[in-house]
């Protein structure tokens, strides 16, 4: 029996649909690829409506609908998918919480099939990480050989062709990021331990590619050298500009964090949208009337958003009929500001006083109800 996970990486969580699109579309596709472009493209944005197999395949259902999993640009998604043909390295950038990790690992499943080549960047990341280590047992007992080297997820994406995911690159330090300049330039890693050996260079397979998530508040921690960035294509990932998307994004992920737990999200869909729009203001610096709101140090992101919806959901089903989740609304919020800076909740306290306040007055009853749990926030 496979044991229960909490997530599933997207190959696994998708795999009918990954299979669904290959069959689907036996268009033309890059060397070493899983899918078409095209095809590639879909998986990420969704099919909207359902497509038909040309002809029928064993195990798999003869119509189906690709769900969106990706909340954002199209076009942004069809360029970092010729980035990705084109053999070059991707970086997305942006703030923190607007998915690009979940981007990066949505294109590596439609690309080569997994998305669990990775390489967290910190502080403490080396370079071996980066390019091969040894299996030191085995070094000792016969000295440097193919079997005591320990691949790098790099290295094993050289070899099979696969794409490789760097997250936070620009939290690495210069002479580890340096590392990757000679991959992407050269596209292969040299092992001089092994020298005389068939093992001693790995050339990159075809298809073989990086893709590398900055976040813009980590400008300064390491930056990245201008030879690293010429031998990336950015691409920036913003946040959701419509209201209902990210609604429907918060409402999802959320019932999805609540299904592991055999829990159904009964959030009310008027407190859901309270939320997503509060988290909008602080999040832009202005309300959606226009009203100006003073921005927390803190991203509001969507990822957090999701968090705080998934903490609603898990209230109302653990602790049934104990209270409504508009009134816990203040205290999650006042949460999420203070993360980077406690004199953040006398932002909030503003946002409370100006924006909801003057939508209290208007006569909407849950901003009314909202207003009324003001005092939450003095405590």
């Amino acid at each position: 029996m496979t044991a229960a996970r909490q997530v599933d990486p997207a190959e696994d969580a998708h795999a009918e649909e990954l299979a669904f699109l290959a069959a689907y579309d036996e268009g033309r596709r890059p060397p070493g690829w899983r899918l078409t472009p095209g095809a590639a493209v879909t998986f990420v944005t969704g099919s909207g409506d359902a497509l038909a197999l040309p002809k029928p395949v064993d195990g798999l259902p003869n119509r189906m609908v690709i769900s969106p999993k990706f909340v954002g640009e199209r076009a942004l998604v069809e360029r970092a998918v010729v980035t990705l043909a084109g053999e070059r390295g991707l970086l997305l950038v942006g703030e923190p919480g607007t998915a690009k990790s979940m981007l990066s690992e949505l294109l590596a499943a439609a690309v080569c099939g997994t998305s669990q080549l990775v390489v967290q960047g910190t502080a403490g990341t080396t370079e071996d990480q980066l390019r091969y280590g040894w299996n030191y047992a085995l070094l000792l007992a016969e000295g440097p050989s193919p079997r005591a080297l320990v691949p790098s997820p790099v290295l094993t994406a050289m070899r099979t062709g696969g794409v490789v995911r760097v997250e936070e690159v620009t939290r690495c330090l210069p002479e580890v990021q340096d590392a990757l300049v000679s991959i992407l330039s050269d596209r292969r890693i040299a092992v001089p331990e092994l020298s005389g050996t068939d093992g001693a260079t790995v050339h990159a397979a075809p298809g073989f590619t990086v893709i590398a998530t900055a976040n813009l508040r980590d400008r300064g921690v390491s930056e990245m050298s201008a030879a690293l960035k010429r031998r990336f294509n950015f691409e920036a990932v913003g946040s959701i500009g419509d209201l209902a998307a990210e609604t429907a994004l918060v409402r999802r992920q959320a019932t999805a964090a609540l299904e592991r737990v055999d829990a159904s999200f009964a959030v009310d869909d008027v407190v859901l949208e309270v939320l997503v729009t509060a988290f909008r203001d602080l999040r832009n610096g202005v309300s959606q009337e226009g009203w100006a709101v003073e921005r927390p140090s803190t991203v509001m992101s969507t990822a957090e958003a999701v968090s705080v919806a998934t903490a609603l959901g898990l209230s109302d089903a653990y602790f049934p009929g104990d209270r409504d989740p508009l009134s816990l609304l203040p205290g999650h919020l006042l949460g999420v500001v203070r993360k980077d800076d406690p004199s953040d909740a006398a932002r909030l306290l503003g946002y409370w006083d100006g924006a909801v306040r003057r939508r209290a007055e208007t006569g909407a009853r849950t901003w009314r109800r909202l207003w009324e749990l003001r005092d939450v926030l003095d405590a």
